[in-house]
């Protein structure tokens, strides 16, 4: 399992995404577009990602992708299935999705801008689009309560199949 992060603007969140995907179990982290990654322009840990994810940005693997498009290509030729997390006209509750163990194995998870969400060009090339049912007044979760609420769903649901 891994993630993509498409334009996450803040810090603060892509810090908590590691602290989760550490605690996940996740593969890997793809930190694409205005995402900023765990090290600035010196190599020097930015202090308010480190402060959120408590050394995680140390122990998960990452790489820095410019274009999430261009990483979604190169991901589908490697066979992986693609779910963007958007609220869309197209996007299903995330807890209706069938898997089978062997999906689960090359699934890539996009999580997008928390202002803008996802691109359409994105969500075009994604399998599914899944969505988080909102019972409140507010249309969205902050972004890193939706990672931890996909992944630790669907890593459950890893333990469930085996």
């Amino acid at each position: 399992m891994i993630i993509i992060l498409d334009n996450i603007r803040s810090l603060y969140n892509v810090g908590s995404i590691f602290r989760t995907a550490d605690g996940a179990g996740v593969e890997k982290i793809y930190i694409c577009g205005i995402t900023s990654t765990p090290l600035d322009k010196l190599g020097e840990f930015r202090p308010q990602i480190s402060k959120v994810s408590l050394g995680a940005e140390k122990s998960v693997k990452w790489e820095y992708v410019k274009s999430t498009n261009l990483l979604i290509n190169r991901l589908r030729k490697e066979k992986y299935k693609i779910f963007a997390v958007e609220l869309d006209k197209k996007s299903v509750p995330y807890f209706k999705i069938k898997l089978k163990k062997s999906d689960l194995e090359k699934t890539a998870f996009v999580f997008g801008h928390e202002v803008r969400g996802i691109s359409k060009s994105i969500l075009k090339k994604s399998d599914k689009v899944l969505e988080i049912p909102m019972h409140g007044k507010k249309e969205s979760l902050n972004v890193s309560i939706a990672v931890g609420i996909i992944l630790f769903y669907f890593k459950e649901g890893i333990k469930r199949l085996k």
